[in-house]
């Protein structure tokens, strides 16, 4: 084989075949991605675990399911643990029986078996199918320079972002050959240059912006770029606290899903922009100034798709990535006092949050459990797309907080104050 990069002995071995012939293929494949990406070698993967998504179980993804086994077979086994995607069905999330039906028979008719593939390839355990794998409740947080293997936008981004470890968006099939062989093509956002800012953005408001509308507006305008984001400490403070958490995490989310961000740096507050300040900022960097109109008109872009928009919602669904176990609590109280203002015990629309199975065990051990149970919210590990997936869920008004559910299905997007008014007083 032909290739450009520079590969160590070890590296030619495996990809010469001395560690079998399915490692050859994985090896292959790796230095072919990383030549179309003018990669100039290999790294190896420093973080503890891997984070996985591949197919959620869908009936119509065979062929990952036959890759996955040929894997098994010829020993390809992942060099370190993983957690992975959500799984796409809880019983306990309000269904149908037509729902229901589409979901196992059609949709996810695979998800026993897929399980049963991602234990032999190196699946953490049962509680680590979840988007926010870096959570404290979930275990697998990497550490700053940390090179990762990783698939799931929302998961890179903020890993790349908020906790400075070096990872590029790249499929899932390719992380998780990265994974196995515990190496990956050295460019892009894994390169000290690739991690340079290629845009500015000033944080003008005149109050804190919702996390998920600046997000979004970030990234439709840089896309792909790295932003360096100028103001938004001001609102967020210079530590990486809970409510920073919080923000960032879906404040990425957004800006992965709305545009095709891998990398942001917050001035003050993330730790490559502590550490280097404006050094970070390429030379020519365009401005992208966001004020209270400029918030405005990104909200008032977002379609309403539903084929009535006057409808009443359905379901609602807080949590897309999954929720962290302060904004369970948060969230949690915030329903509670909305619910007295408006002389209501229960929510009056049916509401689903989210979170990582580790987060929800540790949110069990508290007293909010009970109490969120006691207003009618279901809380669950699934995820909220791959419910809307659904032909039947499609056609539902399903309103969210969540503006990369708004993006991927026809959930209609509000936010979190809006929505805890929705639910606890009635939409129009």
């Amino acid at each position: 084989m032909n290739y450009k990069m520079h590969l160590t002995p070890e590296e030619e071995e495996i990809l010469n075949g001395g560690k079998g012939e399915t490692m050859a293929k994985v090896m292959k494949t790796l230095v072919m991605y990383g030549d179309a990406f003018g990669a100039t070698k290999m790294v190896p993967v420093t973080s503890k675990m891997g984070h996985l998504v591949t197919s959620f179980g869908l009936g119509v993804m065979q062929p990952v399911y036959d890759l996955m086994d040929q894997l098994i077979a010829g020993g390809a086994l992942s060099s370190q643990k993983f957690s992975v995607d959500p799984k796409p069905l809880d019983p306990n999330v309000p269904s149908s029986f037509l729902k229901n039906i589409v979901f196992k028979k059609f949709m996810y008719n695979m998800q026993d078996s897929y399980d049963a593939q991602l234990a032999k390839l190196g699946l953490i355990d049962s509680k680590s199918y979840t988007c926010t794998c870096y959570m404290d409740e979930v275990g697998n947080t990497p550490k700053k320079g940390d090179v990762l293997s990783w698939a799931e936008s929302s998961a890179v981004v903020y890993a790349n972002s908020v906790l400075g470890a070096r990872c590029n968006r790249n499929s899932g099939i390719i992380e998780l050959f990265g994974s196995i062989v515990g190496r990956v093509p050295y460019f892009g956002l894994v390169t000290d240059e690739g991690r340079k800012a290629t845009w500015i953005v000033e944080v003008k408001t005149t109050k804190k912006p919702e996390a998920q509308i600046l997000g979004s507006a970030i990234g439709m305008k840089v896309m792909e770029k790295v932003p360096y984001v100028k103001g938004l400490d001001k609102w967020l403070g210079t530590e990486i606290n809970d409510d920073a958490i919080a923000y960032l995490k879906d404040f990425g989310a957004a800006t992965a899903s709305n545009g095709a961000v891998g990398l942001y740096h917050i001035e003050h507050l993330t730790p490559e922009a502590v550490q280097q300040g404006e050094a970070l900022i390429r030379d020519g960097a365009p401005v992208y100034v966001i004020d209270d109109a400029e918030l405005r008109r990104v909200r008032e872009s977002y379609p309403c798709v539903w084929k009535n928009r006057n409808a009443k919602p359905k379901l609602c669904f807080m949590g897309c990535p999954h929720m962290t176990l302060h904004q369970l609590i948060d969230t949690t109280e915030r329903v509670e006092a909305s619910l007295r203002a408006h002389g209501q015990r229960k929510v009056c629309i049916p509401t689903v949050f989210t979170a990582a199975p580790g987060v929800i065990e540790a949110f069990e051990k508290t007293p909010y459990a009970a109490r969120l149970r006691s207003t009618g919210v279901v809380l669950s590990y699934i995820c909220p797309l791959m419910y809307m997936n659904n032909p039947l869920s499609k056609a539902m008004p399903v309103i969210t907080s969540s503006n990369k559910l708004r993006t991927y299905s026809t959930a209609r997007y509000y936010t979190e104050d809006e929505i805890i008014t929705m639910i606890t007083k009635g939409a129009k």
